[in-house]
């Protein structure tokens, strides 16, 4: 695996190792009638002090225990172009704190250390800890902008490991950009996301209105529904599911598109052809056709798969689909344009579950920094 090297590396590996074990005491507590005396009873804690002492402390009790850790370290921006190179919140590289602490810890190369050294050494013993709090199921978040993005994603593949990297979500946290803004307006920031063990998938989220609204019920079902394609991609592999299926309007015989298949079994399928017309399974020799749908040259490999034809006369078989559309709540596999169209899914609400998550969090949806610190 690629591994990031800087000045002052090998320093801070294993410095969280060293970081001595303090003890929290408990001053104090708040409720929304104000201050009081230390409630020993709560889980609840706003800790005073070194980050790094705060985590060390919180290992004895919370070590692999802890689900969910959200943080948002400095971005480490530079606000000008001389050497007083700041991060945000005001913490200074240079201050008299983070200098000790780094000529403390790496000895002397940290008179030569270039803010983003400086900036790594800072944050790699307090990831280390984080990793440890977490639980096996547990997951973490981290703020950051593009001036560290590529350096902190590389020192947490080598904490968390590359096969726990969930994902790089894209906050839309700006809709306002500066006009006097340089360059290209920054108007996003990154949440790189990282898990315990690998296999870590979120929650779905709540459904909006404006995603239930596209769902409808044009045949008078009682649950409503959107309409989604028949047909799934890889016919290649999933050859016993290249067929054909009579149309009970015009006849003929048709296939799902180049290079897909039938989205259900054709059992299913067959159950519900039935409740449109009287339908059978017959060979019609078309094994060239299917081969061609699966991009399979070799003809001889194809299964030999019956297809779905009438088992009626054409005029029956349309009577009875014109009945069934009037009927109402059509079966699951339909036929579009009052019957004479091709054949679509019924995707009924009430099966689609929530929102997936994605790598775009659009400030419509959860907000800005502007609107946080309002809120504050």
């Amino acid at each position: 695996m690629p591994t990031l090297d800087w000045i002052g590396k090998d320093k801070v590996v294993n410095h969280h190792l060293d970081v001595p074990y303090r003890v929290l005491e408990r001053v104090y507590s708040y409720d929304q009638a104000g201050q009081h005396d230390a409630d020993n009873g709560s889980e609840n804690m706003i800790i005073h002090g070194d980050n790094l002492e705060a985590l060390k402390a919180l290992l004895p009790q919370y070590e692999g225990r802890v689900k969910c850790i959200y943080i948002d370290p400095p971005y480490n921006t530079a606000t000008s172009t001389n050497s007083n190179r700041k991060w945000v919140y005001s913490d200074n590289v240079d201050s008299p704190i983070i200098s000790a602490w780094i000529g403390k810890t790496v000895g002397d190369e940290g008179e030569d250390l270039t803010r983003h050294d400086k900036w790594l050494c800072m944050m790699y013993p307090r990831l280390k800890l984080l990793q440890k709090l977490l639980s096996d199921d547990g997951v973490i978040f981290i703020s950051i902008s593009d001036v560290e993005h590529a350096s902190l994603k590389m020192i947490c593949n080598e904490i968390f490991g590359m096969n726990c990297f969930v994902a790089n979500v894209i906050w839309g946290n700006n809709y306002s950009p500066r006009n006097d803004s340089k360059g290209i307006a920054y108007t996003t920031d990154n949440i790189l996301v990282y898990s315990k063990n690998p296999g870590w998938t979120p929650q779905r989220l709540a459904r909006s209105e404006i995603m239930d609204a596209r769902y409808n019920a044009p045949d008078n079902d009682p649950v409503p529904w959107t309409s989604s394609p028949a047909h799934a991609p890889s016919a290649r592999s999933h050859k016993g599911m290249v067929y054909g299926i009579q149309h009970p309007f015009t006849g003929k015989i048709f296939y799902p598109p180049a290079g897909r298949c039938w989205a259900l079994e054709q059992e299913k399928i067959l159950s519900n052809m039935r409740e449109w017309a009287s339908y059978k399974l017959e060979n019609l020799d078309d094994s060239s056709i299917r081969a061609e749908i699966c991009g399979e040259d070799d003809i001889a490999s194809m299964p030999n798969i019956k297809a779905i034809v009438l088992d009626e006369s054409i005029e029956t078989a349309k009577e009875k689909v014109i009945n069934r559309i009037n009927q109402g709540t059509w079966p699951p596999f339909y036929f579009t344009n009052n019957g004479k169209g091709g054949l679509r899914v019924k995707k009924h609400l009430e099966d689609m579950g929530g929102k997936v998550v994605t790598t775009l969090w659009a400030y419509e949806d959860v907000g800005t920094n502007t609107e946080a610190k309002n809120d504050i």
